[in-house]
């Protein structure tokens, strides 16, 4: 039977890939790869000799090469997905592949191995007992505020990837919605020579970024919200922001200020205004 096979690469060590992976490469006819470059360069490092046929399949050309992979498929002839580092379909190609395959009745094997998500986790120290992944933040600053501020009463540990060029900016950001004593840690380029983990609060995380070029693969883990930290009730924060609305002050420029002065993202502030609404006259 014809198979999809998504297959977990290295994150950087050679040594982390698994003997599936390697004879999955030298079996296959074909191979879909982020990065045909580092596929070779892969299979240098790991010793082993392909007779497929290499295609190119990253997120810039991910939709128009669906069809000509699934009719591959179809032919009968099994495909071998890899990435740069990690597992396909996770913020890199990958997922629509396998829904088209579901789709189409097509077997999907999956090949465990690194991921960079569950290193980051464990390196971290920070609580694995409930954790989500939320892939990148937005690239420009007012989104990727807001989606920080959406998250600031997740209570799960985060984790997240992000731009080396962008990071400083990402954690300035990060310390706007979630405070700055919130604990994170940024992992750098895992399992390779230069590895790197910065371990403490937002405040001390960027001390730390500012200090130095911050290079390579990046991923950060951020400590959830604990609800039994605040300090201010509803009803205290909605009289708060009240008191300066009579004073003169907008609602909007109320709530953020109320934010700032107690130490929590604005976002906060205004989702207790909606709540308290009428109770508000």
């Amino acid at each position: 039977m014809t198979v999809l096979i998504l297959a977990a690469i290295p994150l950087g060590n050679p040594g982390d890939a698994s003997t599936r992976l390697k004879e999955s490469i030298q079996s296959v006819e074909y191979v879909a790869a982020e990065d045909s470059r580092r596929f070779t360069r892969l299979c240098q490092d790991l010793e082993i000799r392909h007779n497929a046929k290499v295609i190119s399949f990253f997120e810039g050309n991910e939709n128009e090469r669906l069809e000509g992979l699934i009719a591959i498929l179809e032919s009968g002839k099994d495909l071998l997905v890899v990435t740069d580092a990690g597992l396909p379909g996770i913020s890199d190609p990958g997922y629509r592949l396998a829904r088209e395959a579901v789709a189409r009745n097509i077997q999907i094997q999956v090949l465990p191995g690194p991921s960079a998500v569950t290193t980051a986790l464990l390196l971290s120290g920070l609580s694995s007992a409930t954790f989500c992944f939320d892939g990148f933040p937005p690239r420009t600053s007012g989104s990727r505020l807001a989606w920080y501020e959406q998250r600031a009463e997740e209570e799960r540990t985060i984790i997240i990837f992000e731009a080396p060029h962008r990071l400083l900016e990402s954690l300035e950001d990060m310390k706007n919605a979630f405070g700055s004593d919130r604990k994170i840690a940024v992992c750098r380029e895992m399992t390779k020579t230069y590895e790197e983990v910065a371990r403490g609060t937002i405040s001390e995380i960027i001390a730390w970024a500012t200090s130095k070029d911050i290079l390579g693969e990046i991923t950060v883990v951020i400590e959830g919200f604990n609800p039994d930290l605040r300090e201010f009730g509803d009803d205290e924060i909605v009289a708060k922001v009240l008191a300066r609305e009579t004073a003169g002050e907008l609602r909007k420029e109320a709530i953020v200020a109320v934010a700032k002065e107690i130490g929590v993202a604005k976002r906060i502030v205004f989702d207790v205004m909606v709540q308290q609404k009428d109770k508000i006259r």
